[in-house]
């Protein structure tokens, strides 16, 4: 059995209810926009649903997803995240990495210094920032190259630059 069978991959997170029908306000969370595309399959808690219709909305995406026909039903998605099959996974550019990879990597300074582990990745418009947790206490870490100077994933390490102010 291939490892990947019973895995997603987050493609979008629903914002809620949009218009009358049964719309939905998605945020994209990949680099591929063509997987809201009319007539593709998508994942909710591993549950399928078809795109019936598509809209590109600034930096969201409309939806209606079959079976959901009404504001109240395309509200109880809020919150939850749209999925595909991680054997549909495409290949990123080099430098680029899929957000599931970088949750749960250990962070480092370039001194050796372990700050913590990747909980959570925050999308600021500008840039990530992952959220680094150690024990509860949480520290937030720009995903720029100034900051993050290497993600080796076979080492499930990220090795930032503690610039001044950074880890105060």
């Amino acid at each position: 059995m291939n490892e990947d069978q019973n895995q997603f991959i987050i493609v979008g997170e629903v914002l809620g209810a949009h218009g009358r029908n049964g719309a939905t306000r998605v945020r994209m969370l990949t680099e591929f926009p063509e997987r809201f595309e009319r007539g593709a399959q998508l994942c909710i808690e591993g549950r399928p649903y078809l795109v019936v219709t598509s809209q590109p909305s600034q930096e969201m995406v409309i939806l209606r997803l079959a079976g959901i026909d009404t504001p109240e039903a395309a509200e109880q998605l809020r919150g939850k995240y749209l999925e595909i099959p991680a054997s549909e996974r495409k290949i990123l550019p080099a430098g680029r990495y899929y957000r599931h990879d970088i949750i749960g990597l250990e962070v480092f300074t370039n001194t050796g210094a372990l700050i913590g582990r990747v909980s959570e990745i925050l999308s600021t418009g500008s840039n990530d920032v992952y959220v680094v947790d150690n024990d509860g206490k949480e520290t937030l870490i720009p995903a720029v190259k100034d900051v993050v100077k290497e993600i080796n994933l076979a080492e499930k390490r990220l090795t930032i630059e503690a610039i001044t102010g950074l880890l105060d």
